[in-house]
């Protein structure tokens, strides 16, 4: 009998998988962790800031949500150093404990009831470590994919890492709404909340685990054993003419737009959804996992495409489908919850009165709610704040019906397909302009800066922007949050189809 061979390029491939699976994973679960926190924000904002403003408090939930994201830039400077001295592996694991260590304390921090003002504190500065290793794992798992991946498939197998983001954002809200359905609203909004954090901690061991499996890139083999390791990584990729060049074009022809493209398509399309539509926390979430479920292959089918056609015509098309139709999507977002252009049926009008037990004792507080149900089966909630209740301003609530539901899925739908267009091929494109021996520091930089800073701003800057133009009595207020998001996309638009090559392929080994 026989054994046929198994063929090199077999062999490559499978190893590629390997490679791919176990960067994901762990990858997954570190977005996964970045992100509970914003899709939790509107309930944290009540837990660590002081109830007399709501909205004041959101705000500063935001805030520190986008703090988050605006040291990203120095993780990628500290990590991405480390990543090019030391190793892809090792670094990108200790990224993975620092960012799943934050998350878990941030689950056990007391609220603001219990400690004041150091409660926001605590959560800011474990928002800042979440930050920092976030900042040196992005660009550890796309150029070790990269760095595994054979000529010609290298943003089709890179852009298996692009989906990690939206999947970590989808298991996030999965998690959440499995746990505020298994304890309920009341006990959710008064602990529940923590559970997501916690769980973290779970996750991260498995990660870790695998991780640990791991073996080094061959490139960074490779350069370590020809003594070609840079030995100031930093120096060599800013304090060079023609590398800093690179990096700037990286981020004011790319990552910059991509990153509004993808903060404005997922989380300020849910903050969007639920502070200025005021759709119910539950369904409004159940609309964003909808839309990713759905849109995320698209991620490995333009990332392959990109293989084919360049990587430049596909992200420049997503910027620029976003600059020319976010204002009507926005609009007809928020005219499917517009109670005002919708028929009520008055004869169903009717008061709720509900109690509930004040965490901690046996008391009871009550609100009471106006509801009023629509033709299109929409039902519109007002609860009324009650002497001795937390609640201390009217809260709206708007349950979409059917149809308005499935619409305003679409319209996210198309949102996050934006997303996918400029996600999908990034990695690929950023690995494809940068030498292997400060690859790892040079790529970092723009894209967290692009991503944490640039995209990362969008929700508190757009939600800052709505709430100034309602203050001033603008036209259409709660369109002005957009022009950021688009501003920063048209600009990366002219620049990118200006400067950037059509197809921008290169060795991973120069």
């Amino acid at each position: 009998m026989t054994t046929k061979p198994v063929s090199h390029a077999t062999t490559e491939t499978s190893g590629v998988w390997r490679v791919i699976t176990a960067s994901s994973v762990g990858t997954l679960i570190e977005w996964y962790d970045f992100y509970i926190f914003g899709s939790l924000a509107t309930i944290l904002s009540a837990q660590f800031f002081p109830k007399d403003n709501p909205t004041a408090g959101f705000l500063s939930t935001l805030a520190t949500f986008a703090a988050g994201f605006i040291v990203r830039p120095f993780g990628a400077l500290v990590f991405g150093r480390l990543g090019d001295l030391v190793g892809r592996k090792y670094t990108f694991l200790l990224t993975l404990v620092l960012m799943g260590g934050s998350t878990f304390l941030i689950g056990c921090v007391p609220g603001y009831e219990s400690i004041g003002m150091l409660a926001p504190a605590l959560v800011l500065l474990l928002r800042l470590v979440q930050g920092l290793a976030l900042g040196g794992e992005y660009g550890g798992a796309a150029t070790y994919v990269a760095e595994h991946s054979p000529e010609g498939k290298r943003g089709y197998f890179t852009s298996f890492i692009q989906t990690t983001a939206t999947l970590g954002l989808f298991v996030s809200l999965g998690v959440i709404l499995l746990t505020r359905q298994t304890l309920g609203t009341d006990v959710f909004n008064a602990w529940g909340w923590r559970v997501p954090f916690i769980l973290s901690a779970i996750l991260v061991g498995v990660s870790i685990y695998i991780r640990l499996r791991m073996s080094e890139s061959p490139i960074f083999q490779k350069i370590k054993a020809e003594g070609k390791i840079s030995t100031n990584p930093l120096k060599e990729s800013f304090g060079k003419k023609a590398n800093l060049k690179m990096v700037l074009l990286a981020l004011f022809g790319a990552t910059a737009g991509q990153g509004v493209i993808w903060y404005t398509g997922q989380f300020y399309a849910l903050s969007f959804i639920q502070k200025i539509c005021n759709v119910e926390f539950a369904q409004s979430n159940y609309i964003i996992a909808l839309a990713l479920l759905v849109a995320t292959p698209f991620f490995v089918i333009f990332g392959g495409l990109s293989d084919r056609i360049g990587r430049r015509n596909i992200m420049l098309a997503g910027m620029l489908l976003g600059v020319l139709t976010y204002r009507p999507i926005y609009r007809a977002m928020y005219s499917l919850a517009d109670i005002t252009q919708k028929t009520e049926l008055t004869f169903r009008q009717s008061i709720e009165t509900k109690k509930e037990r004040v965490e901690g004792t046996d008391e009871f507080k009550t609100t009471t709610s106006a509801v009023r149900y629509y033709d299109d089966g929409t039902v519109y909630r007002e609860i009324q704040p009650q002497p001795g209740s937390a609640l201390t301003a009217v809260s709206k609530e708007v349950t979409l019906g059917n149809e308005a539901f499935w619409l305003m899925t679409v319209l996210v739908l198309v949102q996050v397909l934006y997303v996918t267009m400029v996600y999908g091929p990034i990695a690929a494109f950023l690995v494809e302009l940068f030498p292997a021996r400060i690859r790892y520091t040079s790529m970092s930089l723009p894209y967290h800066i692009g991503n944490g800073v640039f995209g990362g701003l969008t929700p508190f800057i757009a939600t800052s922007l709505v709430e100034t133009a309602n203050k001033t009595g603008s036209l259409d207020s709660y369109l002005q949050g957009l022009w950021y998001p688009i501003g920063i996309a048209a600009v990366c638009l002219v620049i990118g189809a200006l400067y950037i090559d059509k197809k921008q392929y290169k060795t991973v080994e120069d």
